[in-house]
């Protein structure tokens, strides 16, 4: 009878203990704010026409497609997912790539929205043009040789020379220092977007006053800019540093790193420094210390493949060609299902990486 009586109060203490720990991590989901930061160049900024996802997601031919973003025939405005993207902020809905454009942020953060029971933060750090090897080097990877630096400027003196006796001007002559403070200013740009979130939450997002932020995970969608020059053979090494500084600096030692792999070429075989950066890109799956915490998949094999098609000869058949893309090659062809594709492969490598309960 006394070891009936040990084991119901055994039992009675480990359920009412579980229950305080489930409770205690209730509580602590109500004040807490997960925070995924994007960065990378124009395809991170997103480049799908609005007016593209109008009509895809009214097209009986593709509004399945989109079905899970759709409230009725408006456009979801969630009110569990924030997004900060340079000068703009609000609840995420369409319209948050370039000026009248959306991209991959409205998937990825639809999909990190129905997974955590927390409010999510989106903050979107951006610029096109912006190569890894110049303005997104991070602090560790350095300056390159000082033989490719006094190259630049060589370069660059000799351009404003040349402009000076064109033109009749007398502008000063490019500096060392001129040449080098580029390198690594993205990088920095971005930190500085993250620690303002974190500074001003309340003030940027009243809903979530009293809440605590914490970064989550990190997705990156950058490459074109690295793809000429000494950039590609430098890309793998710069990745590696990228990933390490960015972990350092957000102070999250293992934080989940998602890579969205550079695919512009669709369907067509890869080549030259696309193919080095891609492969670049790639190889983080294979690096020993980044094992179950850094994942690169390829956005290639996600092409819209009727976008891909009607791209030959658009001038020709325009009003075909505006109801399934709105860009260049280089843009995804503005597709808004290859940018939907990609923030869902995004979203789908970063809940793997989190773990199945999202820890």
């Amino acid at each position: 009878m006394k070891k009936q009586t040990l084991l119901v109060a055994f039992v009675v203490s480990l359920a009412t203990s579980l229950a305080t720990t489930v409770a205690a991590r209730a509580a602590d989901a109500e004040k807490t704010v997960k925070v995924f930061v994007l960065a990378g160049q124009s395809n991170m900024e997103g480049k799908a026409a609005n007016t593209l996802l109008d009509h895809q997601a009214t097209d009986p031919k593709t509004k399945d497609l989109f079905a899970h973003l759709r409230d009725g025939d408006e456009w979801v405005v969630r009110d569990d997912v924030f997004i900060k993207f340079l000068g703009r902020k609000g609840p995420l809905t369409i319209g948050y790539g370039s000026p009248g454009r959306t991209g991959s942020e409205l998937e990825f953060g639809h999909m990190m929205g129905e997974h955590f029971d927390e409010p999510v933060i989106l903050i979107k750090a951006a610029w096109g043009g912006h190569s890894l090897f110049q303005l997104f080097r991070s602090p560790s990877a350095g300056l390159p040789s000082d033989e490719r630096l006094q190259t630049e400027l060589d370069q660059a003196q000799k351009r404003v020379k040349a402009n000076n006796e064109k033109r009749k001007k007398n502008d000063p002559l490019p500096t060392m220092e001129d040449i080098k403070s580029p390198y690594g200013s993205s990088y920095r740009n971005m930190m500085a977007e993250v620690k303002d979130v974190f500074d001003n939450c309340e003030t940027l997002f009243p809903e979530l006053k009293g809440k605590k932020l914490e970064v989550a995970g990190f997705a990156w969608f950058q490459g074109f800019n690295d793809q000429w020059g000494d950039a590609p053979g430098e890309y793998e090494s710069n990745m590696k540093h990228f990933i390490k500084d960015v972990r350092k600096d957000l102070n999250v030692p293992n934080l989940p790193f998602v890579i969205a792999a550079i695919g512009t070429s669709g369907s067509k075989p890869a080549q030259g420094g696309q193919l080095e950066v891609r492969n670049a890109q790639m190889a983080m799956n294979d690096v020993q210390e980044f094992k179950g915490n850094v994942k690169a998949f390829r956005t290639d094999l996600l092409v819209d493949k009727e976008a891909e098609r009607l791209i030959v000869g658009w001038q020709n058949h325009f009003e075909e060609w505006k109801l399934v893309g709105s860009d260049r090659p280089y843009h995804y062809l503005g597709s808004a299902i290859w940018y939907t594709r990609i923030g869902h492969a995004m979203g789908e490598s970063m809940l793997e990486l989190m773990g199945d309960d999202g820890s």
